[in-house]
């Protein structure tokens, strides 16, 4: 089975690395994956994972929300109660960052579409992808939303859209510098990225290690800190215009940790260490558990 192993980093091309931390699979495997950092600029990548056309098994998990949408479990339930609100919350950001009421949005792995159903109500054109095929079913089922599959965003014409976003995406997908020459041209002149990842300079990520939920490979191929994002964009023609803190994922993410480090009362613990987090980046947004970014056309 062919393997995925990057040898230049795509945020500064640097080519030598050092082991940074072992990490191992919870969701699936109980595999252990070896995350590696650039020698220069920092930037952490997993390795040796399977590639693009053979990392589906890995999500193969009633437990992955975003394609199941599963509500079994205390953990699932909050999830859900915290996604209703959070739709709120990207919509007004949407409209703020763009100072747009309504327009051409495109979401890039949609998942079950609950982001794009929200906005679509609101006025909002919509377009997504989603690689996963039970994702687009229950999208289609349930909100008569037809997601594209991921290779059909390469198709999709200039300067088609006001709005491109990814929630807890971009740490996803493999080809990372296509993608992110295709949001470039897709965009419009004036139009807005909004990148929402985690963050692995954030407390509650130095506090445990490598039990931090977020790390979750082989999932997340790449590990992004506020510094790396910036010089990304750079990369690609866009200009970082505003951080912002994702609140409630310090908890979230804090639970799973303890629950990998099979804690008693995991979930009392998880929410203090959570709450923690959330406190300390309050006026620190580049030390939130996850971090959103909106960029520009530079």
């Amino acid at each position: 089975m062919a393997k995925f192993n990057v040898h230049q980093c795509p945020v500064c091309e640097h080519k030598i690395f050092s082991a940074f931390i072992s990490c191992k699979d919870y969701f699936v495997s109980g595999e252990v994956f070896h995350i590696k950092k650039c020698n220069n600029c920092g930037f952490a990548i997993t390795g040796n994972i399977d590639d693009e056309e053979n990392i589906d098994y890995f999500y193969q998990s009633d437990k992955y929300i975003s394609h199941s949408d599963t509500e079994e479990g205390f953990l699932n339930e909050i999830y859900h109660l915290v996604r209703d609100y959070m739709l709120g919350r990207k919509h007004r950001l949407v409209n703020k960052v763009t100072g747009m009421n309504n327009g051409k949005l495109l979401d890039v792995g949609a998942g079950t579409g609950y982001f794009l159903n929200h906005m679509n109500r609101r006025g909002w054109q919509v377009t997504g992808t989603e690689k996963s095929a039970a994702a687009r079913k229950f999208a289609k089922s349930e909100f008569n939303l037809d997601l594209l599959e991921t290779n059909e965003l390469f198709d999709l014409k200039d300067n088609s859209f006001d709005e491109i976003t990814l929630w807890h995406v971009l740490e996803h997908i493999h080809r990372l510098p296509e993608n992110l020459e295709t949001f470039h041209r897709l965009l419009k002149p004036m139009g807005r990225l909004i990148i929402a990842v985690p963050n692995h300079d954030s407390y509650d990520a130095q506090y445990y290690e490598e039990f931090w939920a977020a790390w979750d490979v082989p999932r997340h191929i790449w590990h992004f800190k506020a510094k790396q994002m910036k010089m990304l964009g750079e990369k690609y023609r866009f200009r970082l215009r505003a951080t912002k803190p994702m609140p409630f994922d310090a908890f979230y993410v804090s639970i799973m940790s303890e629950q990998y480090k099979k804690t008693k009362f995991a979930i009392f613990k998880g929410l203090y260490r959570g709450k923690l987090s959330w406190i300390r980046s309050m006026f620190r947004p580049e030390k939130s558990s996850s971090v959103i970014y909106v960029f520009s056309k530079n």
